[in-house]
C-alpha cells in the first residue's frame, strides 16, 4: 500500500490532482478544500494516500493532512457512505469540524456536504460517535492551531473550564460564555458534558 506520494503539481482541478513523481503522473482524487490549498503548478507537495480497488477501476485518494486521511477512512466505513461522499464531507468540513459536529449531534452541518442528505448525516453521527472522543477532538484542534488550554494547574469550575476551552478553540469569550450559560449548568456536570451542550448552542 502507498502511504504517501511526494512530487510536483502537474495539474489540479476541483477534485483531481495530477502529481508528477519522478516523471510518472499519478491521478489522485482530492477534496475541493485540498484543491484550494494546493501549491501552484510546479510546486512540491506531499500527499497522504489511500487506494480503492473497485470492480471497474483502481482509484487513489489523497490528502494534504494525515488527519484528514484518518477521518476519510472512518467515513467510508459508515454504511452507505462511499469515497465520493466522504470526499464531499471533507470538501466542506475540516477533520476537526466533523469531529465536533458528530460529538454535538449536529446533522445539519454534516448535511451541507455535497451528496450527503440528512439521513446520511444522522447515520454518520450514529456510527462514528463511539469512535470519536471529545478529548481527542480538542487535542487535535488545539494541536492544529498551535494553542494550549489556558489555566494549567489552576482549580476552576467545570463551567469555567468549558468557557476557557471554547475560547482556546477560537470562539469569542462572550460567545463561549453565552453558550455555556444556555446549558443550564448544574453542580454534577463535568466539563465534557458542558462542552457537548455548549457546542450544540453554538
Amino acid at each position: 500500500m502507498i502511504a504517501y506520494l511526494k512530487g510536483t503539481v502537474a495539474a489540479v482541478s476541483e477534485n483531481i490532482l495530477v502529481l508528477d513523481v519522478n516523471q510518472v503522473g499519478w491521478q489522485i482524487f482530492i477534496s475541493a478544500r485540498d484543491a484550494r490549498e494546493m501549491p501552484p503548478l510546479g510546486g512540491e507537495v506531499q500527499v497522504y494516500t489511500w487506494m480503492s480497488f473497485g470492480q471497474d477501476a483502481v482509484r487513489l485518494y489523497g490528502f494534504l493532512k494525515e488527519d484528514d486521511l484518518d477521518i476519510f477512512k472512518l467515513l467510508i466505513n459508515v454504511s452507505g457512505v462511499g469515497p465520493k461522499a466522504a470526499l464531499g464531507v471533507l470538501s466542506v468540513l475540516t477533520a476537526d469540524d466533523l469531529r465536533f459536529a458528530v460529538l454535538s449531534d449536529d446533522a445539519k452541518t454534516i448535511a451541507r456536504s455535497p451528496g450527503v442528505g440528512t439521513k446520511s448525516a444522522q447515520k454518520i453521527i450514529l456510527e462514528l460517535k463511539d469512535k470519536l472522543s471529545l478529548e481527542d477532538a480538542f487535542e487535535h484542534k488545539l494541536a492544529s492551531s498551535g494553542t494550549e488550554l489556558p489555566g494549567g494547574g489552576i482549580q476552576t469550575s467545570a463551567a469555567d473550564e468549558a468557557v476557557q476551552a471554547l475560547s482556546a478553540l477560537g470562539y469569542s469569550g462572550s460567545e463561549a460564555l453565552r453558550a455555556v450559560k444556555k446549558c443550564g449548568v448544574t453542580e454534577d456536570m463535568d466539563t465534557e458534558t458542558i462542552l457537548k451542550l455548549a457546542l450544540k448552542q453554538i
